[in-house]
């Protein structure tokens, strides 16, 4: 929370002026106030997100505690907490998601070094044919993002439903658009046949428990501490429907179907009769550093 505290000090006007008191007359305007208390934390926000991995590298060289919290103060501070930041993530949300679909789709990024390239590295047709790569869908940045509006929908569901509207927005506008370029214009390097998914549903359990957790702290400071042990099963039966689904789908992912090893064997028998499988398998494979001894 205390990045997200700070970010969002940023809308506070008074705050700004204390600090930096000779720029009062510019904030002042209508145009640059409603910037600051609108666009501003978003914006603050996605840049400290862009430097936040090489801030934890940094912070984690130190070996010091320079903040801590008393554990009986944690309800508190999230319950606390979690109804201020309601307004400052749709903020957020507007601004970096939305807008973000809007850049995934223009592509400006790849088109400028198109034509840089086009200038100034292209020789060649085989040059011109490689800089008008689209490159394939980086999951590694697309999918966490994708994974942060999920968890925001699901914390503040209760919270502030309101907030469900622009979740629900970006999913749509992603849906649309990140279809489009998988289907038209990304060059996929490889299909995994969904591997990947038993990690995303792993994500999204995470993401269920961690708002039902957020929720118990909540109820807890807001006069509702007699109902709030009611709560206490959802984590338990959202961890018991992942052992079920990990124990039920997971082999698909992992394991070779059997129907299909069948049918492999089936023709293999077909195109070759008479292969002694486990004396092909003996000499399948030997290491190169064997092969003239």
């Amino acid at each position: 929370m205390i990045p997200i505290a700070f970010v969002q000090s940023l809308a506070n006007i008074e705050g700004i002026e204390k600090v930096v008191p000779f720029l009062k007359p510019i904030i002042e305007e209508k145009t640059i106030k409603a910037f600051i208390q609108g666009f501003l934390p978003g914006i603050a926000l996605k840049i400290f997100l862009i430097l936040l991995p090489t801030i934890l590298m940094l912070m984690s060289k130190e070996h010091n505690h320079w903040n801590s919290i008393p554990t009986t103060e944690i309800p508190k501070t999230i319950g606390v907490s979690i109804p201020q930041k309601a307004t400052f993530f749709i903020t957020y949300v507007m601004v970096d998601g939305w807008a973000g679909i809007a850049g995934e789709i223009l592509r400006l990024k790849p088109l400028i070094i198109y034509h840089l390239k086009n200038c100034f590295l292209v020789k060649t047709e085989k040059d011109r044919e490689n800089s008008m790569d689209p490159g394939s869908i980086d999951f590694a940045s697309s999918e966490p993002q994708i994974q942060l509006y999920f968890l925001l929908g699901l914390v503040y569901a209760v919270v502030t439903p309101f907030l469900l509207l622009f979740v629900v927005i970006f999913f749509a506008l992603a849906y649309a658009v990140f279809r489009h370029q998988i289907i038209n214009v990304y060059n996929q390097e490889y299909e995994s046949a969904a591997a990947f998914w038993p990690d995303v549903h792993g994500r999204i359990i995470t993401a269920l428990i961690m708002s039902q957790l957020l929720l118990l702290g909540l109820l807890s400071t807001k006069h509702a501490a007699n109902s709030a042990p009611l709560l206490l099963v959802l984590p338990v039966l959202t961890i018991w429907f992942h052992r079920f689904c990990k124990n039920r789908y997971e082999p698909a992912f992992v394991k070779y179907p059997l129907q299909e090893a069948m049918m492999k064997d089936t023709l293999e028998c077909a195109r070759e009769p008479n292969l002694d499988l486990r004396a092909y398998l003996l000499n399948a494979y030997l290491h190169p550093l064997f092969k003239d001894g």
